[in-house]
């Protein structure tokens, strides 16, 4: 409401139930940031020196920040329930966030893996913004580097709506526009918090009655059939996700024992079209491929590498998958739900792996498997934060499933930041408790990115594990080729 002498009144926005939970899961083990690595040419933001124009840069940044509201907020918590809330951030600094480094002269590739591995190992500073922006000097001669880092709450996995996504162009830009003028909204007093949470509440009660009438007048109006199916084919949606593992263990390997804060990250890169053609010769899709390749690996790493017995173990990937509805804005909070995958790595055959993850991936979207997952976190979004806390780490113990394998499409031609076009980006996904491995893919530019992520004591073989990538990508392309 207005306040009486015109001073703007405070304003706040709750986390959804999704993006509390990424808050509740961090453990000073387990850092709930997500990532990406680019790889850029330096166009004309190379100087004569043979440095960086990193104050172009910045101006740039600083001209887009206004199309994320978000990245000038910070944390605060709702009195008594502890509940998270987004405020506006009155001492926001961009030079806190954006930061300027290098790697000694000329640098290599494997020294900005390095790098990311250390940045990675860091919690972001939860009494700020919750992301940081690294632009990396001297990767070789004549790129850069730029590691984002986001803390998985503030955006959604899936529409990408974040500051990477505005700062990049699809042609070369030479111009910085002026920088919108920002002041920061008061945030409310404790006080307020709780008056405003109270009257949310009641008003989220009166909509259940509301709700509640018009389902009586509907059926009152002989529309049982719709309802019964609005009800039974959701309901049917949770227990099909449930039934999927999400309720029981998955097996223990060598990969998921007790991780700690430190991290490796390393990435590799197969053509697309290496992998549509698989898709098209097996009647597949690209999902299909990458996470069958992602098995096969698995299972060469279990089997030669850790001397593990993969007969009759149950090892499941979960492969989180947009649910936003169509035409939907971003911005409104994460709407990713998961897929409980099985990984056939008992399967010694590399086709057989193939139609067996083909197989699944069917029989979950048919079974709607991700609107059930969704359910059940809508189901849960009136939990208490506490409890909601407890019931994580209490599930992440239990550890349904062994890692996570994300895959986004990327746009199939070049970016820019600025007039420096984007050669190469890997995706970055962060690791929970037991888990000592973690597999993102993004396609840009005709090229399947991976980014890998691992325990720095846990899986301290990364490189090995690319090795068993490649391995099993050639044995599936070798099957078209016959």
């Amino acid at each position: 409401g207005a306040y009486p002498f015109g001073m703007p009144a405070s304003t706040y926005e709750r986390l959804s139930f999704l993006d509390a939970s990424f808050l509740a899961l961090e453990t000073p083990e387990t850092h709930m940031h997500v990532g990406t690595i680019g790889i850029f040419e330096k166009g004309d933001l190379a100087t004569p020196d043979g440095g960086l124009d990193f104050d172009r840069i910045r101006r740039h940044v600083e001209s887009r920040l206004h199309l994320v509201p978000r990245y000038r907020q910070r944390l605060s918590w709702i009195p008594l329930e502890k509940a998270p809330v987004w405020v506006d951030d009155p001492h926001f600094n961009l030079d806190f966030h954006l930061r300027h480094t290098s790697l000694p002269a000329p640098g290599t590739e494997e020294q900005l893996k390095a790098l990311t591995g250390r940045l990675m190992s860091q919690r972001l500073d939860r009494s700020k913004p919750l992301w940081e922006l690294w632009i990396v000097e001297h990767v070789g001669e004549d790129r850069f580097g730029l590691v984002a880092k986001v803390h998985h709450c503030m955006i959604d996995g899936m529409s990408g709506v974040d500051l990477m996504a505005v700062l990049m162009d699809l042609m070369p830009v030479t111009e910085v526009a002026e920088p919108e003028a920002w002041t920061p909204r008061p945030a409310p007093s404790g006080a307020e918090l709780v008056v405003g949470e109270s009257a949310r509440l009641t008003r989220y009660a009166i909509d259940t009655l509301r709700g509640a009438g018009r389902t009586a007048k509907e059926a009152a109006f002989g529309r049982f059939d719709e309802l019964r199916e609005r009800f039974t084919g959701r309901a049917s949606a949770v227990a099909a996700s449930l039934k999927s593992g999400w309720l029981n263990p998955s097996s223990e390997t060598p990969i998921n024992e007790r991780i700690g804060p430190n991290r490796r990250f390393e990435w590799t890169e197969i053509p697309l079209d290496h992998v549509k053609a698989i898709k098209q010769t097996m009647g597949v899709t690209v999902n299909d491929v990458l996470l069958a390749i992602s098995a096969g690996a698995i299972r060469r790493f279990l089997v030669e590498h850790r001397g593990f017995d993969v007969n009759g173990a149950d090892v499941r990937a979960m492969v989180p998958v947009s649910v936003r509805a169509e035409g939907s804005m971003a911005g409104s909070g994460n709407q990713v739900a998961m897929w409980l995958v099985h990984l056939p790595v008992h399967e010694p055959d590399a086709e057989s792996r193939l139609r067996f993850i083909h197989d699944q991936t069917e029989e979950v979207k048919s079974e709607r498997h991700a609107e059930g997952a969704l359910t059940l976190v809508q189901s849960a979004a009136a939990t208490p934060t506490r409890m909601l806390a407890a019931g994580l780490k209490t599930a992440q113990g239990m550890r349904p499933f062994n890692l996570t394998i994300t895959n986004v499409p990327g746009p199939p031609v070049p970016l820019y930041l600025q007039s420096a076009r984007m050669e190469r980006v890997y995706p970055v996904v962060p690791l929970w408790q037991y888990h000592g491995l973690g597999i993102a893919l993004f396609s840009y530019c005709g090229t399947v990115h991976w980014g890998l992520m691992s325990d720095w004591d846990l899986v301290p073989d990364l490189d090995v594990f690319i090795d068993c990538i490649h391995a099993e990508a050639a044995e599936l392309a070798a099957l078209v080729a016959e």
